[in-house]
């Protein structure tokens, strides 16, 4: 009787796997594929906490509201820093994906960073159960993130995967479905932009908001010296004078302003490396790094790395839903993969 009700809550329920990110939130259902990519937001009425916008909506306010609106990023670093707007964000996404009529709740499959805590993985857990879901399961990024590229896990092969996201960079050597070797660092695309951001004001003397620095990250940032790269005209507020104020930034000042972070997310490289057993690292040699996530996409990362660790490094076929592809293969064939569940 038992397994007959579980079969009908499959049939009926729409399983839902996500990339609970710091930067963007990503979810996937079987029946329609990848439904939602949308920054981790939430606009918020300071006087009620109404939810006044999610997602890529709220994203727009941020730098920009009056004393009465919040707009919040409830994921810092990777893990929940507001547990009450992630359950709300994690809510209103669940809504928007159930569309029509839906009998049971869902069953949710979620990727999570490998260095965190246990109160931080009941924290996600906590807040996926009370925004609706029936059930919750939890898989490392860096795994996802290798299944998600179609790298042998469960054969006798070392891999290393590196998946850049925007609170945490994580490197792992994947083998025979589980994870032998394992480093992250809470460095990643945000730490990037709040370099930029704070080389804007000791550079220029200039006041850049949170969107614009991310922005110049984005058409300008660099590991290594680019060829024929445009300037840019960045606009922000004097410091000094307290009015507005237009500058020029080139590639190299990007560079320069980010080359903290990159090399942090070197030495969590480099670490992972010096903790490989002889045989994992001779694969490795062999069949290099795989690159993943929205941070691996900075021009000439992949050369930076090869340049300094020596190894053959490669960008996935799409970075940004390396990790969700990955989560998807394992709510879909739960017993194939079931060695990847971390709880």
């Amino acid at each position: 009787m038992k397994r007959i009700f579980k079969r009908f809550m499959r049939i009926f329920s729409t399983d839902i796997a996500m990339d609970l990110g710091t930067a963007n939130t990503l979810l996937y259902t079987t029946r329609h594929g990848l439904v939602i990519n949308e920054p981790s937001v939430v606009a918020l009425d300071a006087r009620n906490s109404r939810v006044l916008a999610v997602g890529r909506d709220a994203r727009s306010y941020i730098g920009k509201t009056p004393d009465r609106i919040r707009a919040i990023r409830p994921l810092k670093d990777g893990v929940i820093a507001d547990f009450d707007v992630t359950r709300t964000m994690i809510s209103h996404f669940i809504r928007k994906t159930i569309t029509g009529l839906s009998i049971t709740r869902p069953a949710m499959v979620i990727c999570i960073p490998s260095g965190i805590t246990q109160v931080e993985k009941k924290a996600v857990i906590d807040a996926a159960m009370l925004a609706g879901a029936r059930a919750v399961s939890l898989v490392e990024e860096p795994m996802a993130a290798a299944m998600g590229a179609d790298l042998p896990i469960n054969e006798p092969v070392g891999n290393m995967v590196l998946d850049i996201g925007g609170g945490t960079s994580e490197v792992a050597v994947i083998s025979l479905g589980g994870v032998a070797v394992s480093c992250s660092a809470r460095v990643a695309g945000d730490a990037m932009n709040h370099a930029v951001q704070r080389y804007m004001r000791e550079m220029f003397r200039l006041e850049v908001g949170e969107n614009t620095a991310e922005n110049v990250k984005i058409l300008l940032g660099s590991a290594l010296p680019q060829n024929d790269t445009p300037t840019l005209e960045v606009s922000g507020k004097d410091i000094v004078l307290g009015r507005p104020r237009v500058v020029a930034v080139g590639e190299g000042h990007v560079r320069e302003a980010i080359s903290e972070a990159l090399g942090a997310i070197l030495n969590v490289v480099l670490h992972a490396l010096e903790k490989t057993p002889p045989e994992l690292a001779a694969d490795i040699s062999r069949n290099g790094i795989l690159l993943a996530g929205g941070g691996s996409l900075l021009n000439g990362l992949p050369e930076y790395l090869a340049r300094e660790t020596r190894l053959k490094v490669f960008l996935d076929r799409e970075p940004l839903t390396t990790v969700l592809r990955g989560t998807a293969l394992a709510m879909q064939h739960r017993q194939k993969f079931r060695s990847v569940f971390i709880n």
